[in-house]
C-alpha cells in the first residue's frame, strides 16, 4: 500500500512540476528542427527527418528523465521531507520502490509523448518497437539516477556518474571494435590490458547502443524477438540497481 501511494504521488509531482509540458515543448522544438533538416536534404528527405528526430528525441528523453529523478530526490533531501515520511513508520524499502515506480511511470509517459510524431512518419510496427525499447531504457536510467543520488547525496556528482555510465554503455561496442583491430601496437602490454578492460566492461554493462536504434525506423524493422532480450536485460540491471540502492539507503543514518 505504501509503495502504491508513494508511486502515485511521485507521478503527480512530475505533472505538477510541468514535466509533461517540458516534454511537449521539446517535442515541438525537435519536430520543427526535423522539418528544417527535411527541407535541407536533397534526397531521402523523410529518412533524414525521421533519423534526426528519433536520435534527438532519445537523448532528450534520457536527459529529462534522469534530471527529473535527481532534482526530485535532491529536493526531498534538502526539504527534510524524507525524514518526515520515514518518521511515519514507512519502511525504507517501500520508499525506494515507491519512488522508483513513480519515476518509471513518468519515464514511460515521456517515451510515449516523444514517440507521437513518429507514428505519422514511420511504420507503426517499427515505432511501437522503438517506443517500448525507449521506455525500458528510460526505466533503467531512472533506476540508475535514483541509485546515484541516494549514494552521492549531491546533484553534481550524481549527474556526472549517470552521464558517464550512459555514454560508456552507448559506446562500448565501438570501443570493442577499436581495441580488437588497432592500427598499431597490437602486441603491446598496454593494448592487451586495455582490451581486457573493455571486454570485461562489455560483460558488466548493458549494450545500450543496441537498444532504441534509429535504424529500426529508417530501415527495415527488426524482428519482435529483440524486445524480450532488451526487457530481460532491463529487468536484470534495474533489479541490481534497486538492490544496491536499498543496501546503501539502509546503512545510512538519517
Amino acid at each position: 500500500m505504501h509503495i502504491v501511494t508513494i508511486g502515485k504521488y511521485t507521478a503527480l509531482e512530475a505533472v505538477r512540476t510541468r514535466v509533461p509540458a517540458t516534454v511537449l515543448l521539446m517535442l515541438f522544438v525537435l519536430l520543427g528542427a526535423s522539418l528544417f533538416i527535411r527541407e535541407l536534404a536533397v534526397t531521402e528527405a523523410a529518412r533524414f527527418q525521421i533519423g534526426f528526430y528519433a536520435a534527438s528525441a532519445r537523448l532528450c528523453a534520457v536527459f529529462i528523465a534522469g534530471l527529473y529523478v535527481l532534482a526530485s530526490v535532491t529536493r526531498e533531501f534538502n526539504d527534510k521531507g524524507l525524514e518526515v515520511l520515514l518518521a511515519l513508520d514507512v519502511p525504507r524499502s517501500h520508499y525506494i520502490c515507491g519512488k522508483l515506480a513513480g519515476f518509471m511511470l513518468t519515464a514511460g509517459g515521456i517515451a510515449v509523448l516523444l514517440s507521437l510524431p513518429l507514428w505519422a512518419l514511420a511504420p507503426a510496427g517499427a515505432v511501437g518497437l522503438w517506443t517500448a525499447s525507449l521506455a525500458v531504457e528510460l526505466a533503467l536510467v531512472t533506476a540508475l539516477a535514483l541509485f546515484c543520488i541516494v549514494t552521492f547525496s549531491q546533484l553534481l556528482p550524481a549527474a556526472g556518474f549517470v552521464t558517464a555510465f550512459y555514454l560508456l554503455a552507448r559506446s562500448l561496442t565501438a570501443m570493442r571494435l577499436m581495441s580488437a583491430n588497432p592500427v598499431t601496437g597490437q602486441d603491446t602490454l598496454s593494448h592487451q590490458v586495455t582490451r581486457g578492460l573493455v571486454e570485461g566492461l562489455s560483460y558488466l554493462m548493458p549494450a545500450l547502443d543496441r537498444w532504441t536504434e534509429t535504424a529500426w525506423l529508417v530501415n527495415a524493422a527488426p524482428d519482435l524477438s529483440v524486445l524480450p532480450g532488451i526487457a530481460v536485460q532491463g529487468v536484470i540491471y534495474i533489479g541490481l540497481l534497486i538492490a544496491a540502492t536499498l543496501f546503501d539507503f539502509y546503512r545510512r543514518s538519517l
